[in-house]
């Protein structure tokens, strides 16, 4: 039988509603063998399969949620026990309650596990249920500012030509106001530096645009920071290869999302992009909300 550690799995778990489907469509059009509704019980012998296959099978994919009952409790046993000889990953796919129960009213559909209550109910009683399983993840993705197509943008930036770097990084701007991004691994707060909200000229900019960003990059520390900053992040992101960990996401935030953030991000992607084995993708999650 082949060694399974030659072959590369990927396990996609996650809220109902939060856009397994849509990942499992995009991980298949990079050329991954997808299993859907898989019972963790069945994930050994889909491994021993894929071992049987050899080359013709390099990466696995199974979707596995709470359609599966009874059997889904068993799923972190079952992530143990093959994390032991198997190159694995979990993904891990979330959204905001109001963004699901939107999804889900947008359907007509009832939560798996809303029974004679609500929609809150379920979506409450499944992520009591697969909060573990959150917590042990590779990978989590907040997909609530995501439509479809974007969610599958986002699955190519993270698994399409994965061997030709050792970490892709996502540089996300964001807006205290809105929230912090619950897939963010790092978060830096660009709010000590002075908002060009309150520069009339500025204020309908972006930090996209010219003016901006020579404002706040000129700004008494900006440029300090982004280099310790980025310093401070190399180490890190060597680890995360040796320990194959091979995605992750730093966060710098502003009050809105519009100004500062945005420049600074835009700034840090020109520097950790330098790194070695480092592939850096840029998102403005709140750009545009104001």
């Amino acid at each position: 039988m082949a060694d399974a550690r030659q072959h590369e799995m990927l396990i996609v778990t996650g809220m109902s509603g939060a856009g397994r489907s849509t990942v499992a469509n995009a991980l298949e059009d990079l050329g991954w063998y997808v299993v859907d509704n898989l019972p963790p019980q069945m994930l050994r012998p889909f491994v021993d399969l894929a071992g049987r296959a050899g080359a013709s099978l390099p990466k696995i994919a199974a979707v596995i949620d709470i359609r599966g009952g009874e059997f889904f409790s068993e799923l972190q046993d079952a992530i143990q026990e093959l994390r032991k000889g198997t190159a694995l990953r979990v993904v891990f796919l979330d959204a905001s309650d109001e963004v699901l129960v939107r999804r889900f009213e947008s359907v007509r559909r009832p939560h798996p596990l809303q029974g004679d209550g609500t929609l809150l109910d379920g979506i409450s009683a499944e992520r009591n249920r697969i909060a573990t399983i959150r917590g042990a993840s590779d990978l989590i993705i907040d997909t609530s500012g995501l439509n479809i197509h974007q969610l599958a943008t986002v699955t190519r930036e993270h698994f399409s030509e994965v061997d030709a770097v050792g970490v892709s990084v996502t540089l996300l701007s964001f807006g205290f106001k809105y929230g912090v991004p619950a897939d963010a691994d790092h978060v830096a707060d660009a709010r000590f530096l002075p908002n060009p909200f309150w520069i009339p000229e500025l204020r309908a900019q972006t930090g996209l645009d010219s003016d901006v960003a020579a404002f706040v990059l000129e700004q008494a520390g900006a440029r300090e920071f982004l280099a310790r900053y980025a310093a401070a992040l190399e180490p890190v992101l060597d680890g995360y290869q040796r320990e194959n960990k091979r995605h992750v996401t730093i966060a710098v935030g502003c009050t809105g999302g519009k100004h500062r953030s945005v420049a600074m991000v835009k700034e840090l992607s020109t520097l950790i992009g330098a790194l070695p084995r480092v592939a850096v993708s840029v998102r403005h999650r709140d750009l545009g909300r104001e």
